[in-house]
């Protein structure tokens, strides 16, 4: 169902007789209410859009959707559906409000909360356009409206948030029964204001590569005061809870896997030098393996058509060192001590006490005896991510790839709603302000000082704190060839490491290249200033913010993300091929979402204005316009 066709009725009746309204259908604060909740996404919205798009297209996932190329018409239909209505009910509490002004029916508050209502108008105006482009701003109104280009979009948002927080009066209070009906911030209009501000740095920055200009003006204007997002206690956030209602959380269907990404793992093996023995408890030392091993290698059964470089091997123990998030966001297999071990889907064994799976040898993979070829590997105290795509034969042999005890996955407590779903979090601000610093732009703090504060606000909110300071000064270099130190900027070169050969267990040395990025600087830096704030950004972003790591990799090409394996054609991203797959390119990679068939259907004028503002064909790999061109 399109925009402008979505039911208004309710809004209709109350417009047309506003004396006829009870006082529970025209409180601003209502539909400020509706609004929020409803966009935290109830089950259905949120496997949909948050999971099998934002996540797998953001790489916090392991999922063969949006970074194949393929996408659900009615996947996308449902989310269009839903963010129109929660945009509705952000119109309509500011046309209620400059109804009660104009009518001298206004409390002292109503006027902030208009302004509360235009700011997070703006954010779901960005959280629709980064999704799927051109949309309207005069829209949600029970008309049909004109389409706007994406760049109209932005200059709108960022125009709205700038007038919203100069409106808005934070010494006014309000009475409990309004506050609460504010599940973020309480009507605290201080916190509302940082937010805003927060939220028109990071509408700014998305300008860097198509306005710089414009990009840097409005960013700078809206730190300038340093009244935005600072600290973990001014983060936006909704708690969330069970069952089914939009306020249940995202991540908490049994039959979502929520595997560790190998994106994601590649990023934090070795990545600050902290070894896996100061993290965890004694019992589990022994499962450690060496520095400098990549694991048993599987010729057959694992692909190496992928720039994954971690291809081909299977991790036989824990890593050395790694970031001390790992092991707080995602769960070794076969830790079952661990309260945040998740055993979803709850009703199969084999995704909850099952650790050791087979490598199937042959056709017949049983002897005349009864016993078999096959292969057991124990996975229990193993770390391993696997790439997207198609595997071909090698998957179809191999039982540890997509089998649930065998993979680390995400922590208990985001998936039992009973966590809080972050939508902008002070680390954010910090690597903001770190990212404009080395931009040259004028900011209230310096780059490298901005850049710390931001890794220490995430290891505030992972509660890793005692690492911190090692973690800061440490030069070792991730899979992808970046290190934390903000002064150590030197270049990876390739080294040796040894691995056991699985089928014959002879040790054998191989040669560890860091991957190329060809989307960013050609592919020829790895670990510059830029790509370190980047890959902090991402992690500290996992798992809550899933569309901005997709935002952040659209802008920029960064961090790396591998490409999915090409064992077999991919139907839906014919740009790879397996005489390119060891590049990047942004042909490779999900740009947007394309419009659902029922914008095309019920409003074709409306569908090709879109289309003409997007500048391409509507598809899922034509880039956005502030995003990195083909």
């Amino acid at each position: 169902m399109a925009v402008s066709v979505i039911s208004c009725s309710d809004f209709e009746e109350i417009n047309q007789s506003p004396t006829a309204a009870t006082a529970e259908q025209v409180q601003v604060e209502y539909f400020i209410n509706n609004s929020i909740v409803g966009a935290q996404q109830n089950p259905h919205v949120a496997e949909r859009a948050f999971v099998l798009y934002w996540k797998a297209a953001g790489r916090q996932d392991m999922t063969n959707t949006l970074p194949v190329g393929s996408y659900n018409d009615g996947w996308s239909g449902d989310y269009y559906n839903a963010i129109s209505d929660w945009l509705k009910h952000t119109y309509t509490a500011i046309q209620v409000a400059d109804q009660q002004i104009e009518a001298g029916t206004v409390k002292e508050y109503t006027n902030n909360l208009k302004q509360v209502a235009r700011i997070w108008r703006a954010y779901l105006m960005s959280e629709m356009s980064d999704n799927f482009g051109p949309m309207p701003i005069n829209g949600f109104q029970g008309v049909n409206p004109d389409f706007n280009s994406v760049e109209e979009v932005y200059s709108y948002m960022l125009d709205e948030l700038k007038d919203a927080v100069a409106e808005l009066d934070t010494d006014i209070s309000v009475p409990d029964n309004v506050s609460k009906l504010d599940p973020a911030y309480g009507y605290n209009f201080a916190k509302w204001q940082k937010y805003a501000n927060s939220m028109r740095m990071r509408l700014a920055m998305r300008l860097s590569e198509a306005n710089p200009s414009k990009a840097q003006n409005e960013f700078e204007d809206a730190a300038a005061g340093s009244v935005f997002i600072a600290t973990n206690a001014d983060n936006f956030k909704v708690a969330e809870k069970g069952g089914w209602d939009d306020l249940t959380g995202v991540m908490t269907r049994e039959w979502n896997h929520q595997w560790l990404s190998s994106t994601m793992n590649n990023l934090m093996i070795g990545l600050g030098g902290v070894s896996s023995s100061d993290q965890l408890p004694t019992d589990l030392h022994s499962h450690i393996k060496p520095a400098g091993y990549m694991g048993l290698k599987f010729n057959n059964h694992f692909t190496n058509l992928t720039n994954d470089p971690s291809a081909g091997f299977w991790f036989d123990g824990l890593h050395e060192t790694i970031d001390p998030r790992a092991y707080e966001a995602f769960i070794i297999p076969g830790y079952f001590d661990n309260p945040e071990m998740n055993t979803y889907p709850s009703w199969d064994a084999n995704f909850t006490s099952i650790t050791e799976r087979s490598l199937i040898v042959g056709a017949k993979d049983t002897k005349d005896n009864g016993e078999t070829d096959d292969i057991k590997v124990e996975a229990a105290f193993t770390w391993n991510a696997f790439s997207l795509g198609s595997w071909g034969d090698k998957g179809g042999k191999n039982e540890l790839r997509g089998w649930g005890g065998t993979q680390p996955r995400l922590a208990n407590k985001f998936r039992n709603g009973s966590s809080e779903r972050i939508f902008f979090a002070a680390w954010e601000t910090q690597f903001l302000l770190a990212e404009a610093a080395v931009r040259g732009w004028s900011t209230p703090v310096g780059g490298q000082a901005a850049y710390e504060a931001g890794i220490e606000q995430s290891f505030a909110y992972w509660n890793v704190t005692q690492f911190y300071g090692d973690y800061i000064t440490s030069q070792d270099y991730n899979r992808a060839g970046t290190s934390v130190s903000w002064n150590h900027t030197v270049e990876p070169t390739s080294e040796a490491m040894t691995y056991v050969d699985g089928y014959s267990g002879v040790p054998g040395v191989t040669t560890f290249t860091y991957p190329k990025n060809d989307i960013y600087e050609g592919g020829s830096v790895k670990n510059d200033l830029l790509t370190k704030i980047i890959t902090q950004k991402f992690i500290a972003q996992t798992p809550w913010l899933p569309l901005e790591t997709w935002n952040d990799h659209r802008r920029l090409g960064l961090p790396f993300f591998e490409n999915p394996a090409i064992e077999n054609a991919l139907p839906s991203l014919p740009a790879i091929t397996q005489s390119n797959y060891m590049t990047n390119s942004v042909n490779f990679f999900p740009q947007r979402l394309k419009y659902p068939s029922s914008l095309e259907n019920n409003v074709p004028e409306g569908y090709q204005q879109a289309v003409g503002h997007l500048g391409g064909s509507d598809d899922v790999f034509t880039p956005l316009w502030w995003a990195k061109q083909n």
